[in-house]
């Protein structure tokens, strides 16, 4: 299915074995993770070192893996102690990668979820929640010296399910609108995604850094959803997808990074039945599991009698752009 869609990288939330073996002599690049369950023994440069001989090292000869995302939102927890676990885990799979001679090939990074951002509006105002202030100092220290990107997941449907009466919804969708201009920078805006990734340079701005690329590694769009989240319909889905892969094939920037083209991860490839929590969770597929399309942006592929398990954790980007979330999807020019 994946190669029917031309799909050229994937981010996978683990090291599953098949999958990646599934993959081997093939053209697509792979993000793999490490779970937050993972991080302090991640601390441990014995265990580090275990994992990457393990997890790694095994498949990297026939499968292209490029990146490690060490831990997921962690900052969407409230357990501080998996705060302070997440950079010295990040730190010791780095160190480990040097020491095998693998850095120049795989990197490491986190995915955060955008709730780290304070304020942010105006973009160009953006900064941090308070609280992990010294985490990010830290963090973007790392990346600036090791010239990995900065993660971030980013859902303008959260904002509109939480303010429909505030938010345009043409403005989340990227739809024709009035838009809104930032005051400082006299820049404008016309949708939602863009102003959040300009706020998160802001953000990294503010503590010093310059230097760090933003990418998103998940966004997408419930096609449904309970009662009570607003804006999580089939067209409204079909909407946000085909038009966020318009700006994608024409090789967009936000407008206060207008000469470098967005990077999204769009969450996800297929419906997950059995995911927990409101029903939107279930319903941010571009596919159900049996390679039928739960609305039309132009993507044409096939599934030739494989199903996946709704508990494959991958996360897709093609040429054209795509994510596969425990199944997800990156979109890309």
């Amino acid at each position: 299915m994946l190669q029917s869609l031309d799909v050229s990288r994937l981010k996978l939330y683990d090291t599953d074995p098949k999958v990646l073996q599934a993959f081997s002599n093939s053209s697509v690049e792979f993000i793999v993770g490490i779970g937050n369950e993972y991080l302090q023994d991640m601390a441990d440069p014995v265990k580090a070192q275990n994992w990457v001989q393990q997890h790694l090292q095994p498949y990297l000869a026939q499968t292209k893996i490029t990146c490690i995302s060490v831990g997921n939102e962690v900052f969407m927890s409230n357990d501080t102690q998996i705060w302070s676990n997440l950079l010295p885990a990040m730190k010791m799979v780095h160190n480990t990668l040097v020491n095998l001679g693998l850095d120049k090939q795989v990197i490491v990074t986190t995915a955060h979820p955008f709730t780290i951002i304070g304020n942010s509006y105006p973009p160009s105002s953006g900064t941090f929640r308070q609280d992990i202030i010294g985490y990010m100092h830290a963090i973007l220290d790392f990346h600036s010296q090791t010239k990995s990107p900065f993660l971030i997941n980013a859902y303008p449907f959260f904002a509109y399910k939480d303010s429909p009466g505030q938010i345009s919804l043409d403005y989340v969708l990227f739809q024709p609108n009035e838009g809104m201009t930032d005051p400082n920078t006299n820049l404008h805006y016309d949708n939602m995604l863009y102003a959040q990734v300009d706020a998160v340079y802001s953000a990294i701005k503010a503590i010093g850094h310059t230097d760090v690329e933003v990418k998103i590694s998940e966004t997408g769009w419930p096609s449904k959803g309970d009662p009570t989240e607003v804006g999580s319909t089939l067209q409204n889905a079909e909407l946000y997808h085909s038009n966020l892969l318009k700006r994608i094939q024409q090789k967009q920037g936000t407008p206060a990074k207008p000469s470098v083209p967005i990077d999204v991860y769009v969450f996800a490839l297929f419906n997950e039945n059995l995911k927990p929590g409101p029903t939107s969770e279930r319903n941010y597929g571009l596919f159900y599991p049996d390679g039928t399309p739960v609305f039309n942006i132009g993507l044409q592929g096939n599934l030739p009698g494989i199903m996946y398990s709704s508990a494959s954790n991958i996360n897709a980007l093609s040429t054209f752009s795509l994510v596969i979330s425990v199944l997800a999807y990156l979109i890309h020019a």
